[in-house]
């Protein structure tokens, strides 16, 4: 007997994102100042890059590699001619969010795109809608106050146009700092659980949860991602893993937040050692980062050849990972047959 109740358009969309099992291993290639800076590092002293070098980036990691995900998130400002390079069977999720934040402010307030609204990217080819917000659930509450209307906005606009909102949320604390430190790694873990709590709320109108591994794994001892600092230990950080995961009560998948392809993988199969109920990933940098310097040196044609052939290895054996220890994403309500699907009414 059916236990929730879905829109058509949602429920679609998040399928369009998905594999036919219901996992989504989707490709994140949405990077865009970050992005930029790291082709004008690898180019050397006082390199640059341009607008051009961000869309032939993009091109060529979406021609490769959606043969092998089940999605791509991209940015509209520079990605839209990827997009027809894509694999046929892959969907699209498109960010709504400008690319970092005013450092002048405080709260690490988020913003949109100036020129585009949930409607224009569904007609840009968006199956899916995608904010990424800083947040700290411990926060003063008039900076969290505007953020939760910030997220309710934007849920409704998806609403409204019948179309799935994954929400990406990065846990900080502008009273500790680096958010890679020994002293973050501490805390972090009641931040995701926090927060995936808090956005798993039905007012946010989120439908994905993209989400941070709780622990950081250079501080976890006993796994090969360690770097000699304990923040906890295997099983403290197994432990970390199911609290998180039970704190949320909506589908949600892991993002890799730049760290290595192994390390990545190392913290996936932790995650389904641990019994999380991770619905796939948005990965991108663990894929893709080392190919930077190879067309920041080389060129496009040299980074396509890099990406059939490390790339692909790369996302390969992500997926292999995801197959064992990733759940579709409809087990989070019951099971497919659980979700009544209903047309939006006009």
């Amino acid at each position: 007997m059916a236990t929730v109740t879905m829109t058509r358009g949602k429920f679609n969309g998040i399928n369009k994102c998905a594999n036919e099992r219901g996992v989504i291993a989707a490709a994140a290639m949405d990077q865009r100042g970050s992005l930029k800076k790291a082709i004008a590092k690898a180019r050397g002293e006082g390199g640059t890059a341009t607008s051009e070098d961000l869309t032939l980036f993009k091109t060529a990691v979406t021609k490769v590699l959606t043969k092998h995900a089940s999605a791509i998130l991209m940015d509209p400002e520079y990605g839209l001619p990827a997009l027809q390079h894509k694999a046929p069977n892959a969907g699209v999720l498109m960010s709504y969010e400008k690319t970092g934040y005013d450092a002048t402010i405080k709260g690490r307030l988020p913003d949109l795109l100036d020129t585009w609204s949930v409607y224009s990217l569904i007609q840009a080819g968006a199956d899916a809608i995608k904010i990424l917000i800083y947040y700290n659930p411990f926060d003063e509450p008039d900076i969290l106050a505007r953020k939760h209307a910030f997220l309710e906005r934007v849920g409704a606009e998806c609403k409204g146009l019948d179309v799935p909102f994954f929400l990406e949320p990065l846990a900080y604390d502008d009273n500790i700092g680096d958010e890679k430190s020994f002293e973050f790694a501490k805390v972090k873990p009641k931040y995701v659980a926090a927060y995936m709590e808090e956005l798993s709320k039905p007012k946010y109108g989120v439908d994905v949860l993209k989400v941070e591994v709780p622990v950081n794994m250079k501080f976890v001892s006993g796994t090969k991602a360690f770097g000699g600092q304990e923040a906890y230990t295997r099983q403290e950080a197994l432990k970390l893993f199911r609290e998180a995961s039970d704190a949320a009560t909506k589908p949600f998948i892991y993002l890799s937040a730049g760290v290595t392809d192994e390390v990545f993988r190392e913290s996936l199969e932790m995650a389904a050692e641990a019994g999380s109920r991770f619905a796939g990933v948005l990965c991108g940098r663990a894929t893709w980062q080392d190919g930077i310097p190879v067309y920041a040196r080389e060129g496009y044609d040299a980074l396509e050849a890099w990406l059939n052939d490390r790339g692909v290895q790369n996302i390969t054996a992500l997926n292999e990972v995801l197959d064992k220890g990733a759940q579709p994403w409809w087990d989070m309500y019951g099971g497919k047959d659980a979700i009544n699907v209903v047309d939006l009414p006009v």
